[in-house]
């Protein structure tokens, strides 16, 4: 079947680019998996932190701000950091990176009840840290894209990739598929994506972060903040009357179906014991998702320069939903060569050209 877009990856990416295209042309997304968001999409931390990420990051977080807010996809959570002694360095970079304003523990222990006093000597509280409703977000975009007949083929994977003059063609498990522009929304996936249409990798690295789920340290969790250990030594923070606690390891892997460490989940954890009064007796499931970043660590959106019509919507790393709003809509403007309403110092920042 013929379309104005094939997009490849049914996750954050390619759902939220889908959406936005859904009025303008014909859309297919291809993904995978038996449903969307399965991967990383489906694994993710679900915050929003405007000051997450570096400058260029952070500028597509703030121009999705408003998004988020008028969707309806923000609810009340709150980011605390907490350091011992030896994190002190750390600690204060944050304040300033993240726009944390620095509190005393006994303040931060009427928030967050369990602090560990003898070892936390360093705190701080950052109040607009919404939490994200990550499938809320996945499914508005999906309802989008069907509302404007466009196709979301689920066990669709790509299998070969091949252009002739004016179209692309992914053949799939369920079908042939062509297209004029080709989108690679594919994740971890997308280097080997590009491999198989014959255009130049980017040299993306997908990167591991596990995730236990135990028994909330007690009745009144659903009301404390995300916390975390200053330096990325742990997070922590509720999830439907349980509690969620992450390593935060970037451990590089190859594209597959990740799965937690259970030696990392096992040290992670024994960092947060460190600073708590939380005693941790089972755990009742974990996971990992695969956070794909580029070189310099920002997205990758764009035309590649070399290869006609095949369009990079990659790289989106930790900050995947929280720059899905402005990301897509700046996808959409380049693929329709629409007017850019982005700045241009930006635009270079995403541009897959600049490895080149």
């Amino acid at each position: 079947m013929e379309y104005d877009f094939i997009i490849i990856g049914g996750g954050i990416a390619g759902l939220s680019v889908g959406g936005r295209l859904a009025t303008s042309g014909s859309v297919c997304v291809l993904e995978a998996e038996d449903v969307i968001g399965y991967h990383a999409s489906g694994r993710s931390a679900a915050m929003f932190l405007e000051n997450y990420g570096n400058n260029i990051v952070v500028e597509l977080n703030k121009a999705s701000a408003q998004y988020h807010k008028t969707g309806g996809y923000l609810s009340d959570r709150g980011l605390m950091s907490l350091a011992r002694q030896q994190d002190k360095e750390a600690f204060y970079n944050e304040l300033d990176g993240l726009g944390l304003d620095q509190i005393s523990v006994d303040e931060a222990l009427q928030l967050l009840p369990i602090i560990n006093k003898k070892k936390v000597k360093y705190t701080s509280f950052l109040k607009e840290a919404p939490e994200l409703d990550t499938d809320k977000i996945l499914q508005d975009f999906a309802k989008n894209i069907r509302q404007n007949q466009g196709v979301i083929k689920t066990e669709a994977k790509a299998k070969k990739i091949e252009r002739n003059a004016k179209l692309w063609q992914v053949i799939t498990d369920v079908g042939a598929f062509e297209a004029k522009v080709l989108i690679n929304a594919a994740g971890p996936w997308v280097d080997n994506i590009a491999a198989m249409a014959e255009v130049t990798p980017l040299n993306f690295t997908p990167m591991r972060r596990s995730i236990a789920r135990v028994p909330a340290p007690n009745s009144d969790t659903g009301n404390f903040p995300m916390a975390h250990g200053a330096g990325d030594r742990w997070y922590a923070k509720p999830d439907a009357g349980a509690w969620l606690i992450s390593p935060c390891e970037e451990e590089p892997m190859p594209p597959h179906d990740a799965y937690a460490d259970d030696m990392v989940l096992a040290e992670g954890i024994d960092r947060y014991n460190e600073m708590v009064d939380h005693k941790i007796t089972r755990m009742q499931t974990n996971w990992a998702g695969l956070r794909t970043f580029a070189p310099d660590r920002a997205l990758v959106i764009g035309f590649d320069k070399s290869v006609e019509n095949f369009f990079w919507f990659a790289g989106q790393g930790g900050y995947g939903f929280q720059t899905a709003p402005a990301a897509s809509q700046l996808a959409s403007e380049l693929i329709l060569n629409k007017s850019v309403s982005f700045s241009t110092n930006l635009l270079k920042g995403l541009s897959p050209n600049r490895f080149c």
